[in-house]
């Protein structure tokens, strides 16, 4: 998708460039959070959440998500 600026509202160039300042500080600085264990009731969350997806339970395909956004 290639967006132009002056066709972006103001909340879609704010939130770009709040991902690429975001992106940019992670380049360099390293994730925080890495090589941190992870918590025993995180890690069972996460496998819930990924079960429920495995079932269809939760979660969205990326193409249908792609596709609602207009990214395809």
């Amino acid at each position: 998708m290639v967006a132009i600026v002056s066709q972006m509202t103001k909340e879609e160039l704010k939130e770009m460039i709040e991902a690429i300042i975001e992106n940019k500080f992670i380049e360099i600085l390293g994730d925080p959070d890495e090589g941190l264990p992870l918590r025993k009731s995180a890690q069972e969350r996460l496998r819930r959440q990924k079960k429920a997806v495995e079932e269809g339970e939760r979660g969205e395909p990326f193409e249908n998500v792609a596709q609602r956004l207009g990214l395809e």
